[in-house]
């Protein structure tokens, strides 16, 4: 369906974010005619949100500024199953005290991109712990475990995936779905909340808590989810050789979130700039239109963007001058990146293909080592080829030592 009525569908469409819809029509109009409140889920299972999140996380922003209610639903009952969507093998299984430290984690995040308040508009946070951990097994499964159909269940392409691969599906992953379905029918009847929005991977859990709410008595409810986020080259999007792209910056510093994007490929950046950035459409479409090396210019306006809205404007505008000094003007700034080495390890020479990896340059000795063959790393600025090749106090300029892989990563080793 295109030419949606409601500002929320209608901003959600040119922007890119939506994959499926349970009932366009039906939710359209709901849209148009009353405040609605949707919520997006969030699983304790780490201490910061990533980048895939804040996919969804961006939508409950524009339903706020279209004139509706998010409710940022924290998983702390959740949590304590794990979800076994397209996974290989169960969750590690977290104590109440790890998903209690996450959540506090997570909830950062949050206060950057919604607006919290009593007033009609202004966001929730709730956490399903409040109905989960009080439920009485045998009558939740009279109650709610009676509208389950395990052939249905066991259709899902999540299940399927692992059942086809022999792995095994434990009872307590196969809880998940009926807690979430339930998750769905309490925030109904608790906050008169009508959709629930989520990654294309959820979205047969959110048809599950869909088709509960119509079981149990509630009024209609919808699905919402946002298409799998990757690069024009095919690579799902939101991983380094650090790992994970996180939002909370003690895991991910703000420098290195800029530079995330600010490496995006041409082809993505009209894209990502109406993904994750609140600049309006016009101004992105002259962005998007730049070619050869202005298109550079449209890059760091997506990495700021998208930075303050995470980290906050003067965080932002630090990383692009920090990036500015050090790409520019050659300067070594002193908000790079910077890790510490003990000044003994360095007086008894450490090795550069460690040093690489412990910096997140690489992922492993071997890509450090094809880095270092193929003259992409850097000491201090000066080239360096040989894989044996060890640091020591020489090295050591300023106090630091930069070591860089390729123009644009660079990293501060610091004795201590």
């Amino acid at each position: 369906m295109t030419g949606f009525k409601s500002d929320f569908l209608r901003t959600l469409s040119e922007r890119g974010f939506i994959h499926q819809v349970s009932d366009e029509s039906g939710l359209d109009d709901l849209f148009a005619k009353e405040t609605v409140t949707a919520y997006v889920g969030y699983d304790a299972t780490a201490t910061s949100l990533h980048i895939g999140n804040l996919i969804s996380a961006t939508m409950l922003h524009w339903l706020q500024e279209t004139g509706h209610r998010p409710i940022a639903l924290m998983g702390g009952g959740t949590s304590m199953v794990g979800d076994p969507s397209f996974r290989d093998e169960q969750r590690k299984l977290l104590t109440a005290e790890a998903i209690e430290e996450n959540i506090a984690g997570i909830k950062k995040i949050f206060a950057r991109i919604l607006r919290f308040g009593d007033g009609p508009t202004d966001a929730m946070m709730v956490n399903n712990a409040d109905w989960l951990l009080k439920l009485n097994y045998v009558e939740f499964l009279r109650d709610v475990g009676r509208h389950f159909s395990v052939n249905r269940m066991l259709s899902f392409d999540s299940v399927k995936i692992r059942l086809d691969r022999e792995q095994s599906l434990s009872f307590l992953e196969f809880n998940y779905m009926i807690m979430q379905g339930y998750d769905f029918v309490e925030l109904s009847r608790r906050h008169d909340c009508r959709l629930q929005m989520g990654g294309s991977d959820q979205w047969g859990n959110i048809i599950n808590g869909v088709d509960l709410g119509h079981r149990m008595g509630t009024p209609q409810l919808y699905a919402l989810t946002t298409p799998l986020l990757t690069t024009s080259s095919g690579a799902k999007m939101g991983k380094t050789a650090q790992g994970a792209v996180w939002l909370n910056g003690d895991l991910f510093s703000p420098y290195d979130f800029w530079q995330f994007f600010r490496n995006t490929e041409d082809a993505d950046v009209g894209r990502f700039l109406k993904i994750f950035t609140r600049l309006p459409l016009d101004e992105i479409a002259r962005l998007e239109a730049l070619g050869g090396q202005e298109i550079n210019e449209a890059k760091k306006i997506l990495a700021t963007e998208a930075a303050a809205i995470v980290h906050g404007r003067a965080a932002a505008e630090e990383a692009a001058e920090t990036a500015r000094k050090t790409f520019e003007e050659g300067a070594l700034a002193e908000t790079l990146p910077t890790i510490a080495i003990s000044k003994s390890e360095l007086a008894a020479g450490a090795g550069l293909l460690a040093l690489v990896v412990q910096a997140g340059l690489a992922g492993s000795n071997g890509e450090a080592r094809r880095h270092v063959q193929g003259g992409a790393v850097r000491i201090n600025d000066e080239a360096v080829t040989d894989p044996q090749t060890v640091l020591s106090d020489k090295d050591v300029k300023d106090g630091v030592v930069k070591l860089s892989v390729g123009r644009k990563k660079h990293v501060l080793v610091r004795p201590e």
